[in-house]
């Protein structure tokens, strides 16, 4: 390329990257994107809109058919969605987060709350009077259509997750622990109702001036036919959390939860029926544009849609949901992305479509590596290596000798080849997997990445800031000097002297002496850093914890995207067209200089928690901040656990749990906490 096209294409490349962050990474699995949908809210029979992680609103003019993402200016959860009008709208979300549109979604006001906390819901009975309600008992109004909000007093310090008003002046919230409050002066005073459950409330929906629904732990569904003076258990039926209420008429109404959860009444809530509709995953809300047609979304972007009243639903949304850890490309349209339970997905048009392929394995598969067209190999838990020679027609399973889960697989040609593992694992092929021979590495604890650079020369990564480089072809393996403990997960040379290695807490180490010695490099994040790729000398990219970023010249800086899920494998075909993919089937395609710019992120810090003892052999003692959910994760990123706390302290046993590093991450309305453990 000439001195003249190289400062084109860089100038076209700059250009590109003035327009919005957002547009330059855009979804192919799942469809219409994969992150978890909070509130959907239709204006019409054909417009709708559906907000989401990561700042995400979605718009359909099609009555769902197709859905397009909206630029909201921000990268907070947004929790809520409402129209009073067909052009003008409202969401709000974390960290006080309340958005406007004027011209239905094209633009996105930021307003400003006068409040940092979590906000639930929004509502306006008309087009200037509006209401939020969030955590720690928020309820704030506007009277000028958003310009101006004032704090309410509502006489709680309860998470409030739902207000609907009557009419201007008759407004209702519900929220945890069974908390109902009423107002008649527009929300001057609110009046607690008379508590006759603590499960918490998700949703609260009036059919008239008298009579409500509200909805919420444990299938409970509350009826009031006296304007909230009392209410009444209704028997719904439902096993799991329901968490949004919807009424076509006085007689019919839905409601939607937990593990696919849609039930139905048509005499008033007397008596609920549950609807089939194949989902499993959490709904979060349910809207209908008339007595036949309804709308429902969820975890992991689930859109379901029903024209007949609820007899049937029929997805919206499409693909896998199981998450991926490791994506390659053997050409520009040829593709294979591996993950959760033995998924194997290939694309040959350049991600536009991906088809599930049969591994014949249920275990988690965490590496993909084909030395050519048609051969490749994935390695997993429990000793998995899988072989193709048809691209991914078939798939057989080898011997490696062992049964701990290997990270990576590398090979240098086409009968050569590494997988490395826990602990300490290192194993070689020469002959083109029939069989593994185990090597010393010297290491004891996790190794999770191979990169070679010729077929004597290569390193692996892994905790606690291990090094290893070999330049025999595994024969021997050198330790080398890190200058870190972090955990580090990914190794990837640009050419023979120069390396990068990402890990956690942002760590980026570079050598450009064939690993002699490596610098620190700042990354601008303290957020882990799980893969990295550079598709020429100077440009490069790492994904981790919901994360994207970006240098352009070799690493001495970095520019950023907060993406809001897990990315745990990255790779480009060329210096324009890169894949990502992570968590709940999240596959990223960007085909345009990678589009990364750097962008505020309104997410708030992420805090460490304190895990005591550490290391430990059976229990470990937590401390948080944060009330929410726990999840524990290994280094693969595969979820181990997940439940909710309430307590600030939390004991947690680990004795079942393999030897090895995890990590813990509490995720609440008022932030979000990680640790990492050592599982002796």
């Amino acid at each position: 390329m000439s001195e003249i096209m190289k400062k084109l294409f860089t100038v076209i490349c700059l250009f590109l990257l003035s327009l919005s962050a957002f547009s330059q990474w855009f979804w192919q699995n799942p469809l219409p994107q994969g992150n978890s949908l909070y509130s959907v809210y239709f204006t019409d029979a054909n417009t709708g809109y559906a907000v989401s992680d990561a700042g995400t609103i979605i718009k359909t003019t099609d009555g769902g058919t197709n859905w397009i993402s909206l630029s909201s200016g921000t990268t907070v959860f947004l929790n809520s969605v409402y129209f009073p009008d067909a052009n003008t709208g409202y969401a709000v979300g974390n960290y006080g987060t309340i958005l406007k549109t004027i011209n239905g979604g094209t633009n996105w006001a930021s307003l400003s709350s006068g409040t940092s906390e979590y906000l639930s819901s929004v509502h306006f009975p008309d087009a200037n009077t509006g209401y939020a309600v969030g955590v720690s008992g928020t309820i704030l109004k506007t009277t000028d259509g958003g310009t101006n909000w004032i704090s309410l007093p509502s006489g709680t310090y309860n998470y409030l997750t739902s207000v609907f008003f009557t009419d201007a002046s008759v407004g209702y919230v519900v929220g945890g622990n069974g908390t109902i409050l009423k107002t008649t002066d527009g929300g001057t005073n609110w009046t607690i109702q008379s508590n006759i459950t603590s499960n918490s409330l998700s949703s609260v929906f009036f059919t008239d001036a008298n009579t409500g629904y509200a909805v919420g732990e444990y299938g409970c569904v509350l009826k009031t036919t006296n304007g909230g003076t009392s209410w009444a258990f209704i028997f719904s039926g439902a096993l799991y959390y329901l968490s949004s209420v919807y009424f076509t008429d006085a007689s019919t109404g839905y409601a939607v939860g937990g593990n696919g959860t849609i039930i139905k009444t048509t005499d008033g809530g007397t008596n609920w029926t549950n609807q089939s509709n194949g989902i499993f995953n959490n709904l979060s809300s349910v809207f209908f544009t008339d007595a036949s047609s309804g709308y429902a979304v969820g975890n992991y972007g689930t859109i379901v849609k029903t024209t007949n009243g609820g007899t049937s639903w029929t997805p919206i949304s499409s693909g896998t949901s199981s998450t991926l850890y490791s994506v390659y490309f053997t050409d520009s349209n040829t593709g294979y992305a591996v993950g959760w339970t033995g998924t194997i997905l290939k694309t040959t048009n350049g991600g536009t479509n991906w088809i599930s392929l049969s591994s014949g394995t249920t275990e988690f598969l965490n590496s993909v590596y084909f030395p050519d067209a048609n051969t490749g190999y994935v390695v997993g838990t429990s000793g998995t290596i899988l072989k193709t020679t048809n691209g991914g027609t078939t798939w057989t399973s080898l011997s490696s000798g062992t049964s701990n889960y290997l990270s990576s697989v590398y090979f240098t040609d086409a009968n050569t080849g590494y997988a490395v593992g826990y602990p300490g694992i290192i194993l070689k092929t020469i002959n083109g997997g029939t069989s593994w021979t185990p090597l010393s590495s010297g290491a004891s604890d996790i190794l999770s990445s191979v990169y070679f650079t010729d077929v004597n020369t290569g390193y692996v990564v892994g905790w606690p800031g291990i090094i290893l480089q070999t330049t025999n072809g595994g024969t021997s393996w050198t330790p080398l000097s890190s200058g870190t403990t972090n955990m580090l997960y990914s190794v990837y040379f640009s050419d023979a002297n120069t390396g990068y290695v990402v890990g956690e807490n942002g760590t980026i180490l570079k050598t450009t002496n064939g690993g002699t010695s490596w610098n620190s490099i700042v990354s601008g994040t303290s957020r882990y850093l799980l893969s990295v790729h550079f598709p020429d000398a100077n440009t490069g990219y790492a994904v981790g914890e919901g994360t994207i970023i970006k240098t352009t010249d070799a690493g001495s800086t970095w520019t950023s995207l907060s993406f809001g899920k897990w990315l745990y494998s990255v790779y480009f075909t060329d210096a324009n067209t890169g894949y990502a993919v992570g968590m709940d089937g999240t596959i990223l395609k960007t085909s345009n200089c990678g589009g990364l710019v750097s962008i505020d992120e309104q997410q708030g810090p992420i805090n460490n928690l304190s895990i005591f003892p550490n290391p430990s052999y059976n229990n470990i003692n937590i401390t948080t901040t944060i009330e929410g959910y726990l999840s524990i994760q290994n280094i693969e990123g595969q979820q181990l656990l997940k439940q909710e706390i309430t307590a600030s302290t939390i004991t947690i046993d680990v004795s079942t749990l393999p030897s090895g590093v995890y990590i813990i991450r509490v995720v609440g309305k008022k932030g979000v906490q990680v640790g990492k453990f050592v599982k002796q």
